[in-house]
């Protein structure tokens, strides 16, 4: 398992699936560790993943000072990993919280993604989160399911602010809740730094105005990727979201949830290896 020094001397860990062209890939969580993307669905068959475990998760050590944990404070993180693997510029793929961190990189340091593929990524970082109501329309659109009944009354209660996130709303998050989804989310709480989570979108994380602006002179090639199923985001935050890139191309994966590569491997790699080629559609 390969490791580098931050620049404030904590041990962060990374880990390399397949071979080919590097693809650095961002995990959402927030704060979870990178063992939860397995290889993307078969990706790393045609890219060699560097999948990063951010500081305080997986394998890297927990910084001295937590308040490193805010997303735009692992920004640096993510510059010193790509000058470690000697990198002038390096594609990068960012899921689920971690589309913030990936879009804050590219605002800074635009010249050091050739690449920048978002998957299921609300665009917190542009000030446009998910709102309670495009939630709770993805969800309604599950009530034909066997397990609906049970856990829509707790999804309505934490979407709506009066109830705390419950294991039995777990299906919304997939599209298919199988026996591979089970297995998937029952890893999560072992996987998941809480105290760093609470702190990534902390006050000062983010300032959307700028990054904004920043991104809007990003001219290199994007992937904005959404679930069909998924509320956060729905694919209709997601077109809003790739107006703001110059040269975006929007996919939406159809019956998909927020883990896109568990509920169809095939079209999850081909539709983004596609892209990374240089061979994909501006649609889809």
């Amino acid at each position: 398992m390969p490791t580098f020094l931050a620049s404030d001397g904590t041990e962060i860990a990374y880990h390399l699936r397949g071979e080919g062209e590097p693809l650095l890939v961002l995990p959402g969580g927030p704060m979870r560790a990178s063992a939860y993307l397995g290889d993307l669905g078969g990706l790393a068959a045609h890219r060699q993943l560097v999948l990063l475990d951010l500081r305080g998760t997986g394998d890297s050590a927990a910084p001295a000072d937590p308040s490193t944990y805010r997303c735009d404070r692992l920004v640096d993180d993510v510059e010193v990993l790509r000058d470690h693997m000697g990198l002038a510029h390096m594609d990068v793929l960012g899921h689920s919280a971690g589309g913030s961190l990936a879009m804050l990189y590219a605002a800074r340091y635009p010249a050091r993604v050739a690449k920048l593929a978002l998957v299921t990524a609300i665009p917190w970082a542009l000030g446009m989160p998910a709102t309670a109501e495009e939630r709770l329309v993805a969800a309604r659109a599950r009530e034909g399911e066997s397990w609906f009944e049970g856990a829509f009354p707790a999804f309505e209660a934490w979407v709506g602010g009066s109830g705390d996130f419950d294991p039995a709303i777990a299906p919304f998050f997939y599209g298919r809740w199988d026996e591979a989804a089970r297995r998937h989310d029952a890893r999560a709480d072992q996987e998941s730094n809480d105290q760093a989570a609470d702190i990534y979108h902390s006050d000062g994380a983010y300032a959307p105005v700028a990054t904004r602006s920043a991104l809007s002179r990003f001219t290199a090639p994007v992937l904005v990727l959404a679930g069909e199923l998924d509320g956060g985001p729905c694919p209709a935050l997601v077109r809003r979201a790739a107006e703001v890139f110059p040269n975006a191309e929007v996919a939406v994966q159809p019956n998909a949830g927020h883990y896109p590569w568990l509920d169809d491997a095939a079209w999850f790699v081909r539709r983004v290896g596609a892209f990374l080629d240089g061979s994909g559609s501006r649609t889809a």
